[in-house]
């Protein structure tokens, strides 16, 4: 039986190794969770926008969306895709089971570093969109809930990244990649407000069900308040339960992984 002062320094070990390990690897990982982002904010947000196809204020609105976004796609992809390498091809993950502690630790662990790794693509955004993007600017008093909220997304990230790289066999992750990332993308209100789709209902609905709609509202909530959105506290109620629900289920496959 571990006691829980080994199982917290091995915890604190083994995290340390990988971000240590993300030091490392900084460049590839930047060059990995930029790009998409990066030219999603030059051709929306300054493209279109001097060529009048969008109005000036859409700036304001896009770049906490797409900061969102970020934390949240970089959160899963880093928990799914690590997951899916140690539990089929480079079987890592057989070390992280051998360690003195409990073996839910080791998911904990996983979705942590996860999320660490999804705080940190949303944030290096927040400069890069500063320079591209004209008349953005974010009070200095919302701060502070900002970091708080991207540290939410990316955990709801990666407790979804959990589920899925538990859930779906290494043979079919391209393809589940294809069929969900894309929906994920466009349907987490990152490029729009959900209070503005009242005329496109079923498409609002679709919107809601989805965690990074609430990531996204509670960013705008905090930088752009003049815009119509969600309720703070609607949101964070929804990205709390998606922590806990995704993290549940994605622990109890891990186990189930683990254990085959």
């Amino acid at each position: 039986m571990t006691s829980p002062a080994t199982a917290l320094r091995t915890f604190n070990a083994v995290l340390w190794r990988d971000v240590f390990v993300t030091g490392r690897e900084l460049v590839p990982f930047l060059a990995q969770v930029l790009v998409q982002p990066f030219f999603t904010l030059f051709i929306f947000g300054k493209v279109l926008t001097s060529m009048g196809y969008v109005g000036e204020d859409y700036a304001a609105i896009l770049l906490p969306g797409v900061v969102a976004l970020n934390g949240f796609l970089g959160a899963l992809q880093n928990t799914t895709m690590p997951l899916i390498m140690d539990f089929s091809w480079t079987r890592e993950i057989e070390d992280r089971l051998l360690a003195p502690m409990p073996i839910h630790l080791v998911a904990v662990e996983k979705m942590i570093f996860g999320a660490f790794r999804g705080v940190i693509a949303a944030l290096v955004m927040v400069p890069i969109g500063f320079l591209i993007l004209d008349n953005v600017s974010w009070p200095a008093s919302a701060w502070i809930p900002v970091i708080v909220i991207v540290i939410l997304g990316s955990l709801v990230g990666a407790t979804i990244g959990m589920t899925i790289g538990t859930l779906v066999t290494p043979r079919r992750i391209n393809i589940l990649f294809a069929v969900i990332m894309m929906p994920l993308m466009f349907t987490g209100s990152t490029q729009f407000p959900w209070m503005g789709l009242e005329h496109v209902r079923w498409f609002q609905v679709v919107c809601a069900l989805n965690p990074l709609t609430y990531v996204s509202e509670a960013m705008r909530a905090e930088l752009v308040p003049s815009v119509p959105h969600i309720p703070m506290w609607i949101n964070l109620v929804v990205i709390l339960v998606s922590i806990v629900l995704f993290g549940a289920i994605g622990i109890r496959g891990f186990l189930r992984r683990a254990i085959d």
